[in-house]
């Protein structure tokens, strides 16, 4: 079942469009890692998703409804940017507070249950301007888990947090998602982070949506790879898949031919040399995650 879906989702800013036609697609129980550069537009779908935001045209569907319907927004909890918390209180009052204003019945047992899950101690009175950054973003994900979601929306919750902090919200994500089966859709530009977590991933790109993957398919996809320029690639990848039986290739929109199985780069070369086709480059690729999502985005510079 599609958790979210959107069909030619764009917002448009005066002259710039920060989204762009996107289609996107979260399925129930996923934990869906939302990658771009700063800029890209994951704030700003986020808000389109959470109704913080009109979007300039397309459609958003939440559990198989408009994003407009009160039962589908109910079960959508979000910390978009920064969570706001009131300084001078306990973590314990800003939760009560907050049940409060959204009308919630039994608002002492959500708070307690909320404090339970955050591993928050109910006796705890420190006001949370003295909170670490990390117990700061755990409690604004307590705040979304107000009124039991079906869904969260994050938007770089582990951006600033120490080592620590990043463990504790990665275990905290997991039992959520496995527990309790919440589905998550977080944004974030912490890479290696977000492939311990992620079950399937959305890269936007100038706001718009580059790929969606699952993490197996990621994972083939980053693995070592032989790469081969020739002057005649459709002629060559043919002959290979004919004469050395290879399946897991792909010929990339420049002519590029990667093999991502085990392959003798001599025999290859002998091979297409014997074909009369003249080989321009071939070489080993060590392909990773971070590589991979850079080249997706368009460069260094995009992270």
């Amino acid at each position: 079942m599609a958790v979210i879906q959107t069909m030619g989702l764009s917002k448009r800013y005066k002259n710039r469009w920060a989204v762009d036609h996107l289609d996107l697609q979260v399925e129930q129980g996923d934990i869906y890692g939302f990658i771009g550069r700063n800029g890209a537009g994951k704030s700003t779908t986020l808000k389109l998703l959470c109704g913080l935001a009109r979007p300039t045209m397309g459609e958003i569907l939440l559990f198989g409804k408009p994003v407009r319907d009160p039962v589908a927004r109910r079960r959508v909890g979000a910390l978009i940017e920064q969570p706001g918390l009131y300084p001078d209180l306990s973590g314990r009052e800003n939760l009560r507070l907050y049940a409060g204003l959204l009308g919630l019945d039994s608002p002492e047992r959500q708070t307690d249950e909320v404090m339970e899950i955050m591993g928050l101690s109910p006796g705890e009175k420190k006001p949370v301007r003295h909170y670490s950054m990390g117990m700061k973003q755990r409690l604004g994900v307590g705040l979304a888990l107000l009124g039991g979601p079906d869904l969260l929306l994050l938007d770089e919750p582990i951006n600033g947090l120490d080592p620590e902090g990043i463990r504790q919200m990665r275990d905290l994500l997991l039992r959520l998602n496995r527990e309790r089966g919440l589905t998550i859709l977080i944004s974030s530009h912490i890479l290696g982070e977000l492939s311990k977590i992620a079950t399937r991933y959305g890269i936007i790109q100038q706001g718009r949506l580059v790929e969606q993957l699952t993490a197996g398919e990621l994972e083939q996809k980053c693995t070592d790879y032989l790469h081969i320029k020739a002057d005649q690639p459709q002629k060559a990848a043919a002959l290979l898949e004919q004469q050395l039986h290879l399946t897991r290739w792909e010929m990339r929109p420049e002519g590029e031919l990667r093999i991502y199985e085990t392959a003798d780069a001599r025999a290859v070369g002998q091979l297409l040399a014997q074909a009369g086709i003249a080989v321009e480059e071939m070489g080993l690729h060590r392909q990773d995650l971070e590589g991979y999502f850079l080249e997706k985005m368009g460069g260094a510079d995009h992270v």
